[in-house]
């Protein structure tokens, strides 16, 4: 997918470029600074030695050396003093540096730490929707993979209001897959398969007998999934591009779907399919069952994806970082 959050290292990520979050000297420091150059080695600071400093909000490129991504595009992020010393405006000119100087460099991968967030104090949660407000701007009108990276799950949140209103959705609604419903709320064997299986598709005996290939069979399977998908999108007035990023989708795998009317996707695939075109809780059932999937209240996962979806907010970076706080899978490839 076009944006990742991801938990790891960053000086272990293999990419075209990482950002290290770096003070005005270029000379190493502490945290993620410091770490980087002493995974690069020497040689780094002897080239950042030569490269005068940087001043805040922007941002320069080195080789990599020791480090597995080639290069590591440097970015001073700005001091939080309160919020009223253009720290925003700096915050943000960091992202867009740092992507400016990878598509220059014709980059297809870069791995961003949340900046500011640690020792210059910028609010993890402000820090945040930053980073991925900027991050999702640059790949409306670009294709690169760009990764978010999250040390621990210390330096990550979002907002506890919001933390707490989707605790309480999951309580409210999570159904323990180990608990037996009552027998007068239980599903007969047949409604139970149907619900939970995919479709199948029906032939007459004079259907089946007339097929001559495996191919005259298959034509006569109902509309798939990827013919729901693009008469959705034309329902919708979208073009393809503005589906598969506002899906978190890259470019290649959309192409997949759209040649192969059989195409079976992911589940979350699906699903961001869905909320990229903004589709009410049936229809995205109805989406999902032509995957061969369903949503379940024994699946955090899925009740997340309908708190969501029932509060018309299709904004699949918030989505994505409420299920990465709540340790479940992101949408997108």
């Amino acid at each position: 997918m076009p944006l990742q959050i991801v938990r790891n290292d960053i000086t272990l990520m293999k990419c075209d470029a990482i950002v290290n979050a770096a003070n005005s000297t270029l000379l190493g420091g502490g945290g993620v600074d410091g770490a980087i150059h002493r995974a690069a080695g020497e040689k780094l600071l002897a080239e950042c030695k030569t490269l005068g400093g940087c001043k805040t909000g922007e941002a320069k490129i080195t080789k990599g050396y020791r480090l597995p991504s080639r290069f590591v595009i440097h970015t001073v992020g700005p001091v939080w003093q309160g919020g009223t010393c253009g720290e925003e405006k700096l915050l943000r000119d960091c992202y867009r540096h740092s992507l400016a100087i990878a598509k220059e460099h014709d980059f297809e991968t870069v791995a961003f730490p949340l900046i500011s967030s640690g020792a210059y104090g910028y609010p993890k949660e402000q820090a945040l929707q930053i980073a991925t407000e900027e991050i999702a701007a640059f790949l409306e009108t670009n294709e690169m993979t760009v990764y978010l990276v999250i040390f621990d799950k210390a330096a990550y949140q979002i907002g506890e209001k919001r933390f707490s209103q989707i605790a309480a959705f999951i309580d409210d609604r999570y159904v323990d897959e180990n608990i037996p419903l009552p027998c007068s709320e239980a599903l007969p064997p047949t409604t139970a398969a149907r619900a939970f299986s995919a479709p199948m598709p029906a032939f007459s005996a004079k259907e089946g007998k007339d097929a001559s290939s495996l191919e005259e069979a298959l034509k006569t399977i109902d509309e798939s999934f990827s013919e729901m998908l693009l008469r959705k999108i034309d329902e919708k007035g979208m073009t393809d591009a503005e589906c598969y990023k506002k899906a978190n989708i890259d470019r290649k795998l959309f192409s997949k779907i759209r040649g192969d009317r059989l195409y079976r996707p992911s589940k979350t695939t699906a699903i961001a399919f869905a909320i990229a075109l903004e589709l009410p809780l049936e229809e995205t059932k109805d989406m999902l069952q032509k995957a061969g999937f369903a949503l379940s209240h024994s699946n955090k996962f899925d009740i997340i994806i309908e708190y969501f979806i029932m509060r018309k907010n299709y904004n699949i970076f918030e989505i994505n970082e409420a299920l990465f706080a709540f340790d479940q899978a992101l949408l997108g490839v």
